[in-house]
């Protein structure tokens, strides 16, 4: 009789580890297929990212705006003509004198 308890007591011991090595047989598949789908989205993420590779949008190459296009101060100084540089071979009548003793001999 004891021995008949006993045999009972391992099937069911048995059975209980085979129900258990199967539940986590699924935990581990399904653990498995989520990190996979999490790869493919990365993936996919970073072909979206990449305007070469993306294959939603095969036209999309537009050139990004700059970054001084919104700025309010643009172009202040465009009012303002420069006076074209001319070459005279005196250093008493070129540019640079004049200006030097404008500058600095009043």
């Amino acid at each position: 009789m004891a021995e008949l308890e006993r045999i009972k007591k391992e099937r069911a011991e048995e059975k209980l580890r085979k129900v258990l090595e199967s539940v986590m047989e699924m935990v581990e598949s399904q653990e498995r297929q989520q990190a996979e789908e999490e790869a493919k989205m990365r993936e996919a993420e970073l072909m979206r990212g990449n305007p070469l590779i993306n294959v939603n949008n095969p036209g999309s190459f537009s050139v990004k705006r700059r970054w001084d296009d919104d700025v309010v101060f643009k172009n202040q100084a465009r009012g303002e003509t420069k006076t074209p540089k001319r070459f005279i071979n005196d250093t008493i009548r070129s540019d640079f004198h004049r200006k030097f003793l404008q500058r600095y001999m009043k």
